[in-house]
């Protein structure tokens, strides 16, 4: 038996008729949420879902058998198809991944043998949230904040960049297809790639991440912008002695979570608040770089738990300075509209939805 909670969406939506039920899993370093839907008019209506803890399992079998019986045992609900939404580089076949932040791999050929499942698509992570935009009422503030409106004519059907600092860094790039009149996500491993440095702090910040990580490898932009990444930087300016010691000073050092710490103290103490103001910049500079890479005319969209935890700091003067900080084409960053993807479950609706585009192409 393994451990895990229950959330039921809408109690009514359990006695309506569907045309079919699906899965759609969010697997991460920190949780994996495995949702079950019904179908109807080809769109997913999320019941409920079973929640795990990613480090107190050894393996998605378990935790996907357990929700099959829960499913079948309360609601009389039979379920063959999946898609999985999971952290990490999906095999070119698709058919296995082995998870960034996990010490497990989740294989193809294995669940089909071990569960009820017939038909099984893995997607990146980050693709699962980007099919899951699809599903969100941008005139919701329970779905979606805006940061910053779109200067001119927004483009609605043009290239969106999605970014979301959590366990790790995640990017996707949402392309319109015409024809299924969704946005379709690109994987990326973009959160892999080399941080730019620009000047001395940065320099000695990235040689204290290197000693102190034991990396010999070029510091990424995920050893910054992550809940690791508050904590490496958090961790440095305390090396620096620029600030005292406050009361809150050994909680965050004696905790497991620093950065859930440095984040609620941020307004009080001031190694945390520098802490994220440096986040904050670097933060900006990748959403700049990675909205310039793709030509994100439709706008930038951010997501994580660090975002929606911390929505203040993207209003910020810092944030949107160092955004539009460009040598040739501020003009362009100007004009990008920016939001905050509140709506936690956007990664079950987009695996959901994903099955049913994947089963349909």
């Amino acid at each position: 038996m393994i451990d895990y909670s229950v959330r039921t969406f809408e109690k009514k939506l359990l006695d309506e008729k569907y045309s079919s039920y699906i899965i759609g899993a969010d697997v991460g370093g920190t949780n994996t949420n495995i949702g079950v839907a019904g179908v109807k008019n080809s769109k997913p209506v999320l019941l409920f879902s079973l929640d795990f803890k990613s480090q107190e399992i050894n393996s998605l079998v378990p935790a996907v058998s357990e929700t099959l019986s829960y499913a079948d045992k309360k609601y009389s609900i039979k379920v063959d198809s999946a898609c999985f939404g999971l952290a990490g580089i999906v095999s070119p076949y698709q058919d296995l991944i082995s998870l960034t932040n996990v010490d497990w791999t989740v294989n193809k050929k294995e669940l089909i043998k071990e569960t009820a499942l017939d038909n099984i698509f893995f997607i990146n992570d980050f693709q699962a949230i980007g099919y899951g935009f699809n599903l969100l009422n941008p005139n919701n503030k329970k779905d979606l904040l805006e940061i910053k409106a779109a200067k001119g004519q927004e483009r609605s059907l043009s290239t969106k960049a999605l970014i979301g600092a959590g366990t790790g860094l995640g990017k996707s790039i949402l392309i319109y297809d015409k024809h299924f009149k969704i946005y379709v996500p690109i994987p990326s491993e973009g959160g892999h790639g080399d941080f730019p440095i620009q000047n001395d702090f940065e320099i000695k910040l990235t040689k204290f991440i290197k000693e102190f990580r034991g990396i010999s490898q070029p510091i990424t932009y995920e050893e910054l912008l992550s809940g690791r990444g508050i904590e490496n930087i958090y961790l440095f300016l305390k090396k620096l002695q620029q600030f005292d010691s406050t009361i809150y000073t050994k909680e965050i050092d004696g905790s497991q979570d620093k950065a859930k710490l440095i984040s609620k103290y941020r307004e009080k103490d001031e190694t945390c608040r520098e802490t994220f103001r440096s986040f904050t910049l670097f933060y900006a500079r990748c959403a700049k770089n990675f909205v310039l890479d793709i030509m994100a005319t439709g706008g930038l969209y951010i997501t994580g738990g660090i975002a929606s935890k911390n929505k203040e700091i993207f209003k910020s003067k810092e944030f949107l300075d160092e955004f539009e900080n460009a040598y040739r084409r501020s003009d362009l960053l100007k004009k990008i509209p920016i939001y905050i993807v509140i709506n936690y479950d956007v990664s079950l609706y987009g695996a959901c939805l994903a099955a049913i585009y994947y089963s349909n192409r």
